[in-house]
């Protein structure tokens, strides 16, 4: 009697373990698919016309004129990370963004000669307040280390200059700062002249130990990848 008393103690306590299993992964779907939404995408040059352009000699010339100079970020820019996390066994893009950016390009001749750029890591926020804790907190360390930067280490060759609305790939190489740790990174981006001023987006693979960040991966909960993307959306007006 005994014995079967235990065994359907047992077997309660099984099927309570599995009706909390389900409810958390059920309830992680729900909140991920449905309440929470997609991630935001990622940034780009959103009135881009086309890819290419072309541009005879004499105009190449004035053009150089009218972009040579110095260009700071202007209002609109954003910088941010972008993650793949799972979540309680739910696949999941962790997003985080700042408008607090801060910088400025030159421009001589047909290259971009210097560039550096600045953020506020601290104003870096995602749609999760528990999420932005972490990273402030243990991965990101922001009260020691409350600054990231990016600083051109080459010229960028622009070529010819494209027309206004046309966009083109570049290569570019600079020196990353994050976590208080300095490297050299190389990296693809797209840049757009609009009517206002000038447009560059792209992104960067940041593998964290090689900038000496934790894995946010948390308590058994929330696993991560080893690496995440920088992205940027560096938005230019004269100075």
């Amino acid at each position: 009697m005994a014995r079967r008393r235990g065994r359907r103690v047992l077997w309660w306590l099984l099927g309570c373990v599995a009706v909390v299993a389900l409810v958390i992964v059920g309830g992680t779907w729900l909140y991920i698919h449905v309440i929470e939404g997609p991630a935001p995408a990622p940034l780009s040059l959103k009135h881009a016309a086309s890819s290419t352009s072309s541009t005879s000699a004499g105009s190449a010339a004035a053009d150089s004129a009218t972009v040579a100079g110095t260009w700071r970020v202007a209002s609109g820019s954003l910088v941010g990370y972008r993650v793949n996390e799972v979540l309680a066994g739910q696949n999941n893009v962790a997003v985080g963004r700042t408008s607090d950016v801060t910088g400025s390009m030159t421009i001589r001749g047909t290259s971009v000669t210097a560039a550096t750029f600045s953020v506020r890591m601290d104003t870096i926020k995602s749609d999760e307040s528990e999420r932005d804790a972490q990273f402030n907190g243990r991965i990101m360390e922001t009260a020691t280390y409350p600054t990231g930067t990016l600083s051109l280490t080459s010229p960028v060759a622009l070529r010819t200059l494209p027309a206004i609305g046309v966009v083109r790939t570049y290569q570019a190489t600079g020196a990353l700062t994050l976590h208080g740790t300095t490297r050299t990174v190389t990296f693809g981006l797209q840049a757009e002249r609009t009517a206002s001023g000038i447009e560059v987006t792209g992104s960067i693979l940041v593998l964290f130990a090689r900038w000496n960040i934790g894995n946010p991966s948390f308590a058994g909960f929330v696993t991560t990848q080893n690496h995440g993307l920088l992205e940027f959306l560096i938005k230019f007006s004269r100075t």
